[in-house]
């Protein structure tokens, strides 16, 4: 039967399905409490040192755990009972905040202490995030995959909202302890919401997570086109076009603001990936999901270019919100066409690599801004970014055809899962 189509997100999931409700609930609470703590460690840090460097050190100390937790975490999540993984995780995270609210009221005022949980706290995140995108295909039929998804990314917008609300509001109310007593509330109710979930058996071809496993899953991507298509268009994407280390100085160069300013360009995209999730519920009737994601790509591409060429404000804000809603648009459509095109044997392998790439390729891509801007100035790197971007994906689907012509049946509705 097939799904009619609506404008607005399809909540669909969150009624049929018991045990993606408390998926979802958990996922929320988890990424306040993850979003608090990576909001006020960096303010903490700053009152210690008043160093731009040692802020920055904040990010270089997670990033480096989640880019190598993101690869074996995977392995992890193929290779034992997904929900006492995420379960463990949320309790290892609870500890991890339970530190924080100590040195805090202690006083303790140590740098490298900070900078330990941050990155104990980034791995855990890295391991929970592969097991938690493979329970979605066992907790949901398969048509329910795009809503499913849009679902998670709309809790991933709230929280990387709502996360540093809180953490500013609880730091002004009570200091940095009240702050991080914060994580362990959030925590205790995702733990509850989570251990409602069903105890799901290893997936046949489940093998033990070590360095074997972990190329194995490679390897399984590597033979497939349809899936390392996802994570290339991805890096292509974000490495060619991600304009958001440039904000600042088009903010006073061509809008001639401030550090405001920048903010606004900021939150623009960042709105427009929330807006992109609430306005979805089409995305659940689309067939040929290769075209589609393609489609929005190049939205991405050519939104971009556009607002390198911007001189009004108002315009390159409208720009930004709507690259952001078509960066949440493809990553909700490959999402589905990897989950459902990968065995759950290879799952949670799969969606590891979908973390590492989500955390370096917009990284990679600042690094990319900063360089071109160096020779070309900030709105010319964004232009040329841009377009370089559609050029390549382009190419890329001119390339893997395949991808183009990747559709999916529709298929006939299922009764509810049980919790």
């Amino acid at each position: 039967m097939v799904k009619p189509v609506g404008l607005l997100i399809d909540v669909t999931p969150l009624r049929r399905y018991p045990a993606f409700r408390r998926l979802v609930g958990g996922q929320c609470m988890t990424l306040l409490g993850s979003q608090v703590t990576q909001v006020v460690v960096p303010w903490q840090v700053y009152s210690l040192t008043h160093s731009s460097v040692s802020v920055g050190t904040v990010g270089l100390a997670a990033l480096v755990p989640m880019v190598v937790c993101g690869l074996y975490g995977g392995a992890v999540a193929d290779a034992m009972d997904r929900r006492r993984l995420i379960l463990l995780v949320a309790s290892g995270s609870a500890l991890v905040s339970v530190v924080l609210v100590v040195q805090a009221l202690a006083g303790l005022d140590n740098l490298w202490l900070l900078y330990g949980c941050v990155a104990v706290q980034a791995g855990l995140f890295a391991v929970d995030l592969p097991a938690r995108r493979a329970l979605v295909p066992r907790l949901v039929g398969p048509d329910d995959l795009p809503a499913a998804n849009s679902l998670l990314f709309l809790v991933f917008s709230v929280g990387f909202i709502g996360g540093p609300l809180i953490g500013g509001a609880m730091v002004v109310l009570g200091g940095y302890g009240a702050a991080y007593l914060v994580d362990i509330v959030a925590f205790a109710v995702a733990i509850t919401l989570l251990r409602g979930l069903p105890s799901l058996p290893l997936p046949d071809g489940a093998r033990r997570a070590d360095l074997g496993s972990v190329i194995e899953g490679l390897r399984f991507i590597r033979k497939r086109p349809l899936l390392w298509m996802c994570y290339v268009l991805d890096i292509v994407a974000t490495v060619l076009a991600m304009p958001a280390a440039l904000f600042p100085a088009l903010a006073v160069e061509r809008f001639h603001g401030s550090t405001a300013t920048a903010a606004y360009l900021s939150a623009a995209m960042a709105a427009g990936n929330l807006l992109g999730t609430v306005f979805s519920g089409w995305l659940g009737a689309v067939r040929r999901l290769g075209l589609a994601s393609i489609t929005v790509i190049v939205a991405w591409g050519v939104a971009l270019a556009a607002f390198g060429l911007a001189h009004e404000l108002w315009l390159a804000l409208l720009l930004l919100a709507a690259a952001g809603a078509a960066d949440t648009f493809s990553a909700v459509l490959r999402s589905s066409v990897v989950q459902r095109e990968t065995p759950d044997a290879f799952l949670g392998r799969t969606s590891g690599v979908w973390t590492i790439v989500g955390a370096g390729g917009p990284r990679l891509g600042d690094g990319r801004a900063g360089f071109v801007a160096g020779a070309l100035g900030p709105g010319a790197a964004v232009v040329a970014g841009g377009v370089t971007c559609v050029l390549a994906v382009l190419a890329l689907a001119a390339a893997v055809p395949s991808y183009l012509r990747y559709r999916v049946a529709p298929q006939e509705d299922e009764p509810a899962k049980k919790p």
